[in-house]
């Protein structure tokens, strides 16, 4: 078994290629079109439209023996937060490159990524039979922006042309056996040794088992290239990916483990999770237990099986499967025995903000419900409601997927919405070091509770820490983790509205009171502390430190790459101007100019739409995230949606209101 994710740069012919193995392996009787709508991994009706990967799909097919459960992941950088979840459950994957294009911006993230995780990669380069395909040059770009530890695994002829062909090196061949064993050599002391001592007795089949090992450990990547559109090199390709790429791991006895990276609805509603097996059995009517301790039972199980999800009655360790009947389960949530390692976010989140505007006011209400939807299959939505001016927001990653939920939400829930502006999401990040603390029976606080919090700043990229300094015996756990949750949840929204990070929460000050002090009484919550009184008091308690800390906000910046005609760089240069955009000394390659520089995230699209006239349709833009940049002048803030603990009375109002509600 083994999980295989197809990765790529948008048009570099990622589900082409899922296409052409899916024939290869027999799965198929003929091979789609991304440009007919055709494919069998682009299922959505905006997929076959736009001819563009939306969301992940999974099909299975068989190479020498080995279950491949292949899935198919987007390349626009849109639906990045796709990839995301996708790079959790693979055992290796194949990075997809155009021979004409070469290494493109989202092909060093993917790499970049892939490389942080530790997932065995083999690279094909696609696309030999276009014009302006290149071999030594596209060689020489992956070693220098992926990975300098590559190695050709074969030779093109024809390059450009309808017959352009792959051959592949034998293992007998001299040469090839060379440069091999120079690119092994380079992580294995034994095979050093020997190259250093002038040995010409290492074996072809040693060799080829070093590689195979090295590939495993994520050291070395085999390139390939060909053609998913004529089908050259496919056929190596597989061979790597069968001989080269590691099988799936896991007992299957023992307490169930998984992860789930996608949530669908079927045709009558009902939630189905894919989830990827890593340890034990899941068995229908199994009892799951998932994300923070919900728990479910599992009605229903499938599994990829030649091509189509086929009904079983488990599914094991290294298995894909789709599990109805977890009606409460997320994207991301852990299944049963959480792995020793968490995951985490690979990139960075959302930088887009956007107003979903229902075409009928009455609609609102099951408009929030459908967005409520949506947020479990992309929790990165992030769905927040501005109660003060009722209106509901999404985040995005681009404009493109105004469309997407635009159109889901017209065909899954027949609502028609319209959007407002897209606004750049900035954050705040601590510039000092601030602390407070509210003692229980001490005015102002009128809840049973002591907290004390100190904040400051961390590395940048290091998130949200807390740590205890009060000691951990000092109060029960529950009321810790209601202190810590809630910490979480208050610097979602910092002085100025942003989500507050890259800092450390101490937890200098605890006490309670608690039941051992009313004598042989029963528990009474108004005279004892509860886990409400700590959720309660730590939002006052955190903003007054972070008050005294202060906060700059940060905008988003994206790095960009433009290439153009060099006549018209002075044009372009006056509008980079405008779009508050800073560019680097530019390139001119003779005719050609490339340009390259940063960006706020929210010029962007302007910078998208006037590229055309400015440079006669000839210019092209690549852009992805790069770093966050304190904002000058004047700070831009956010509304809340909270009950505002900067606005003590006011906050103290909404609580008591709310506990009221409660009962």
């Amino acid at each position: 078994m083994l999980n295989l994710g197809i990765l790529a740069h948008v048009d570099a012919g990622k589900t082409s290629l899922t296409e052409r193995l899916l024939f290869a392996a027999g799965i198929i009787d003929e091979i789609g079109s991304v440009d007919d709508g055709s494919t069998q991994t682009d299922s959505l009706a905006l997929e076959r439209q736009r001819g563009i990967t939306i969301k992940s799909a999974v099909v299975s097919f068989t190479i020498g023996g080995i279950t491949v459960n292949l899935i198919d992941t987007p390349g626009h950088p849109d639906f990045i937060a796709e990839v995301e979840r996708v790079l959790t459950v693979l055992d290796g994957a194949v990075l997809v490159i155009s021979a004409v294009e070469g290494v493109q911006a989202q092909t060093k993230v993917l790499m970049r990524t892939l490389r942080r995780l530790g997932v065995p990669v083999i690279i094909f380069v696609n696309k030999i039979d276009r014009g302006g395909a290149r071999y030594d040059q596209v060689l020489q770009e992956i070693s220098a922006k992926l990975a300098p530890a590559i190695i050709a695994m074969g030779t093109t002829r024809g390059l450009g042309t309808r017959g352009a062909g792959f051959t592949a090196f034998s293992p007998a061949d001299a040469a090839f056996a060379e440069s091999l064993g120079g690119v092994l050599a380079g992580h294995d002391d034994a095979l050093l040794a020997a190259y250093v001592a002038g040995e010409a007795t290492i074996s072809a089949g040693r060799l080829r088992a070093e590689l195979a090992a090295q590939v495993g450990k994520s050291l070395v990547h085999p390139v390939f290239f060909g053609s998913a559109i004529t089908g050259a090199g496919v056929g190596s390709l597989m061979s790597g990916i069968a001989e080269l790429l590691p099988a799936a791991e896991g007992r299957a006895g023992g307490p169930v483990s998984g992860s789930v990276f996608k949530v669908e609805r079927g045709p009558a509603g009902e939630k189905i999770a894919y989830a990827r097996v890593f340890a034990g059995t899941v068995r229908t009517r199994d009892r799951l237990q998932f994300g923070d301790g919900s728990e479910g039972k599992v009605t229903a199980i499938s599994v990829f099986d030649h091509g189509s999800a086929v009904r079983r009655a488990a599914a094991g360790a290294g298995q894909i499967a789709r599990l109805w009947g977890l009606a409460e389960v997320r994207v991301g949530d852990a299944l049963g025995a959480p792995r020793a390692a968490s995951a985490g976010h690979f990139f960075v989140p959302p930088t887009l903000e956007t107003v979903v505007v229902p075409a009928r006011p009455a609609d609102k209400g099951a408009l929030h419900v459908a967005l409520s939807t949506l947020a479990e299959q992309d929790p990165l939505i992030n769905l927040r409601q501005d109660d003060e001016r009722q209106e509901l927001l999404v985040s995005l990653y681009g404009e493109v997927q105004k469309e997407v939920i635009q159109a889901t939400l017209a065909s899954d829930f027949g609502l028609a919405v319209g959007f407002r502006e897209s606004t750049t999401i900035c954050i705040e990040r601590p510039v000092g070091t601030g602390a407070a603390v509210e003692r229980m029976h001490e005015p102002p606080n009128p809840f049973l509770a002591t907290v004390g919090l100190r904040i400051e700043p961390i590395a940048i990229g290091s998130g949200v820490q807390f740590r205890r300094e009060a000691e951990l015996g000092s109060m029960p756990l529950a009321f810790f983790r209601a202190v810590e949750d809630t910490v979480a949840e208050t610097l979602r929204q910092g002085i100025h509205g942003w989500e507050v990070t890259d800092c450390a929460v101490m937890m200098t000050h605890s006490g309670y009171l608690g039941k051992h002090g009313l004598g042989h009484q029963r528990f009474n919550k108004s005279i004892s502390s509860t886990g409400e009184d700590f959720r309660n008091l730590t939002p006052l308690v955190l903003m007054s430190a972070l008050q005294r800390a202060g906060t700059e906000v940060c905008e988003p910046l994206n790095g960009f790459r433009l290439e153009f005609p060099a006549d018209c760089l002075p044009a372009l240069l006056a509008v980079l101007a405008r779009l508050r955009a800073i560019p680097q000394a530019p390139q001119i390659r003779g005719s050609v100019c490339v340009l390259a520089g940063e960006i706020p995230v929210g010029r962007v699209h302007d910078l998208q739409q006037r590229l055309p006239p400015l440079t006669r349709g000839e210019g092209m833009l690549e852009s992805g995230f790069a770093r966050y940049q304190p904002v000058r002048g004047l700070a831009p803030t956010r509304p809340r949606t909270d009950h505002n603990p900067l606005d003590r009375t006011g906050y103290l109002l909404q609580v008591q209101r709310g506990t009221r509600g409660g009962g």
